[in-house]
């Protein structure tokens, strides 16, 4: 069954085009080393009615937006091996310094998933 790692983070409005260009860097890293799919998305629509909107839960800042991203890979195992790969590329460790990041690292959130629906 396929595993995702799956990113929510606050980037501010005036960094967005900053972090695209480190987003497509490293997606173009993780897929060279195996990963399916690679994706990162801008907030638009966030404030949906009668449920918690992500600037909410994040505590967005004035000026940030949400930014969603996910990775796709065939299992947790291959996850691991293209990660692993991914991390010790020197072109990643480029882009790695926390202080020259577009956004606050601190605030990002992250975490492994199994697929349940693949549809």
């Amino acid at each position: 069954m396929r595993y995702v790692d799956g990113y929510v983070l606050p980037v501010p409005r005036k960094n967005l085009q900053a972090y695209g260009r480190i987003a497509r860097k490293a997606g173009k890293i993780w897929r060279e080393h195996g990963a399916l799919e690679y994706r990162e998305c801008a907030g638009d629509d966030l404030h949906g009615k009668g449920l918690v909107p992500f600037p909410r839960r994040i505590e967005l800042k004035r000026g940030e937006t949400v930014v969603s991203s996910w990775i796709v890979f065939r299992s947790r195992a291959h996850r691991d091996r293209v990660n692993a790969k991914g991390m010790k590329d020197p072109r990643m460790a480029k882009m790695m310094d926390a202080k020259s990041m577009p956004f606050d690292c601190k605030r990002m959130v992250y975490g492994g998933f199994k697929v349940l629906v693949d549809a």
